[in-house]
């Protein structure tokens, strides 16, 4: 047996060829572009549902825009009319007052009056 008879080693129980190497590769790659492949198809499924979701929060979020806005409209008109209602109760307060010191001063009049008779 000559030297380089010794180093080769195709011959050998259990070694592959270079063809079976070549298809385990092959294989081996066409497994894993499948296993891309369904990992692909599941990422654009759950983008196609994450961009759904998101259409729906915007309008959520304009319809809740539009209630924030005539809400705060409603405060504005209820602050214009409370700042409204208590000025007229002031007027009312003052005229209250006033009623209240005229009727004073009639009585005091008419008590004098009748003490004068």
């Amino acid at each position: 047996m000559e030297q380089y008879e010794i180093e080769d080693t195709s011959d050998w129980l259990g070694c592959p060829t270079s063809l079976e190497t070549c298809r385990h590769q092959l294989r081996m790659i066409e497994n894993e572009v499948e296993e891309l492949t369904l990992q692909l198809r599941q990422a654009r499924q759950n983008i196609f549902k994450l961009v759904e979701m998101h259409a729906e929060a915007t309008k959520e979020c304009n319809t809740l825009r539009v209630q924030l806005s005539d809400a705060m409209a409603d405060v504005a008109r209820g602050h214009a009319q409370v700042t409204e209602l208590s000025s007229e109760l002031r007027a009312l307060a003052n005229v209250k007052h006033q009623n209240s010191h005229l009727f004073e001063e009639n009585q005091r009049l008419l008590r004098e009056k009748r003490q004068s008779r």
